[in-house]
């Protein structure tokens, strides 16, 4: 009697282990999945690059880390890359910031005006180089291909807004056709290709 008790001892104190080790993995994936859905919730998140509006600095099937804290701390800037909801069409797009509130903007042909200064773009520059070489201009060729165009003549952006436009001027659907953008419609500011992998990187972010 005095083995079998202390062999059920033995196997009892084995399940409280295994039981105590279950709870403790059990804990550890909820504290887990609660940290991973806070940091998507409010500080970053994932965005996949779907179209070829942001050619030739992004390409479709990209995925970005997004950082959505930026924005709440301070105004976006001139170059940066944002996503923003497009809820007419139910979607994210990601364009570059171009105007911000108080900017005059004007775009003519290959040529940017903010407050009627020339804008160098280089973040374009090759881009715009071959399309010259090739006789032809890169933002493409109608009278919606500029701003302000006949669907939007408002040239200075207002309180509260951005004026974005995607890299591939002819290939994008932008402020020259949604209009400005509400910042309450801002995701963030993307800021890491994490893949392909061989693509991994910080994003860079050009400024005037």
């Amino acid at each position: 009697m005095p083995e079998r008790a202390v062999t059920h001892s033995t196997g009892s104190r084995k399940q409280s282990g295994a039981y105590k080790e279950i709870v403790e993995w059990i804990k550890a994936l909820v504290i887990a999945v609660v940290l991973v859905f806070l940091i998507r919730q409010f500080l970053f998140s994932p965005f996949i690059v779907d179209g070829p509006s942001m050619q030739p600095n992004f390409e479709t099937g990209e995925r970005l880390i997004v950082n959505k804290i930026l924005y709440v701390i301070r105004e976006p800037k001139f170059g940066e890359v944002v996503v923003f909801d497009v809820p007419e069409q139910g979607r994210k797009f990601i364009k570059r910031v171009i105007g911000v509130p108080g900017d005059t903007i004007r775009l003519e042909g290959d040529d940017l005006f903010i407050n009627e200064k020339k804008i160098e773009e280089p973040y374009l520059k090759e881009a715009i180089e071959a399309a010259h070489a090739r006789g032809e201009l890169y933002n493409g060729v109608g009278l919606d291909y500029n701003y302000p165009n006949s669907r939007f003549t408002e040239m200075t952006v207002p309180e509260g807004n951005i004026f974005a436009l995607g890299d591939n001027r002819s290939d994008s659907t932008d402020s020259r056709a949604i209009g400005f953008i509400d910042d309450d419609e801002l995701v963030g500011r993307a800021d890491i290709i994490f893949w392909p992998l061989d693509k991994l990187e910080f994003i860079k972010h050009w400024t005037k």
